[in-house]
């Protein structure tokens, strides 16, 4: 099992590498002058000529790229063009609210998700599964900010138990960080919940009528060790994925969701990142997110090398 983890890890540099070397060429070779952004419109050449002096804009490209990673493995993702306050500090200001969110979604998804799932593949065929997939039915047909909306007008604006909007962090006391974090947890969780329950059902629908199922059966194991003990660990390895993948989009940030109940998360800095053409933040965006998908992907990985024990060899 170590050493497949050890492969995988370095199969995971180079990805990395590819995808550094695409963000580098992807902002630079797009249209527009980031000069001329930060300068503003009644810049003189002699003031953009400068400025690009400063960025290192009229260095040659492979030059720029190498200064670029030397400053990546150094922790310097750069500074703003904007705002001039580095990157990792504009980035380090906004995680709290996406991670809170994304943990608290999945949090919730797989505790009501799973079981769902697995009762409506153990009742396969009956009302209780008919009505857990039109609940998910449901959950992927309503756009997330419509959900939003209605439990923002119910609880916070006509019963008022909640906050309308705003983020508080947890270490200024649990009591008001959950009452701003409950209604996005509630709207997002809805198509997570429906996702899982889906992928759950059908993965313990597959696994229900293997051999090993009808001998566990056979041989006088209650119902509930039969899922628990054999289907549903043997259903995980898809469930699985679709909870690590959901993880990995939540963290890159949601930035319907965090609009609506204004949330300064990693989705709202990247969406303004994008539209002042701010190339350092959108870098670091890009490669953190790419960072976080292979790290969830690594996790995946370990989880497959502990529930199939034929990649141990």
């Amino acid at each position: 099992m170590l050493g497949y983890l050890i492969r995988r890890i370095l199969a995971a540099i180079p990805v990395m590498g590819v995808v550094a070397l695409f963000v580098f060429l992807l902002l630079r070779l797009t249209p527009g002058d980031p000069a001329a952004i930060l300068a503003g419109d009644n810049a003189t050449p002699e003031q953009l000529d400068r400025i690009r002096t400063q960025l290192g804009l009229n260095e040659p490209l492979y030059t720029q790229f190498i200064t670029w990673v030397g400053r990546l493995l150094h922790g310097d993702l750069g500074t703003s063009l904007i705002s001039n306050v580095p990157v990792l500090q504009l980035i380090g200001q906004r995680v709290e609210p996406s991670i809170s969110v994304a943990l608290s979604v999945m949090l919730v998804s797989i505790l009501v998700a799973v079981p769902l799932g697995v009762i409506a593949a153990w009742k396969h065929g009956t009302w209780i599964d008919r009505f857990v997939m039109a609940l998910s039915v449901i959950g992927f047909s309503i756009p997330v900010f419509v959900i939003g909306y209605v439990l923002i007008q119910v609880f916070a604006i006509e019963l008022r138990w909640v906050p309308v909007q705003g983020f508080r962090s947890i270490f200024k006391g649990f009591g008001p960080f959950f009452e701003r974090i409950i209604l996005p947890t509630v709207s997002l969780s809805f198509i997570y919940v429906a996702l899982i329950a889906r992928m759950t059902r059908a993965a313990m629908l597959d696994v229900l009528g293997e051999d090993y199922v009808r001998t566990a059966r056979a041989k006088g194991i209650n119902e509930s060790g039969v899922l628990l003990r054999h289907a549903l660990r043997n259903a995980a390895v898809p469930v699985i994925t679709v909870i690590g993948t959901g993880f990995a989009l939540l963290i890159s940030g949601v930035v319907v969701t965090e609009s609506v109940f204004n949330l300064p998360g990693i989705g709202r800095l990247t969406v303004d990142a994008v539209l002042a053409r701010d190339f350092p933040v959108i870098q670091a965006m890009i490669l953190l997110t790419s960072f976080v998908y292979v790290m969830v992907n690594l996790l995946i990985d370990l989880a497959y090398s502990l529930l199939d024990p034929r990649i141990r060899y």
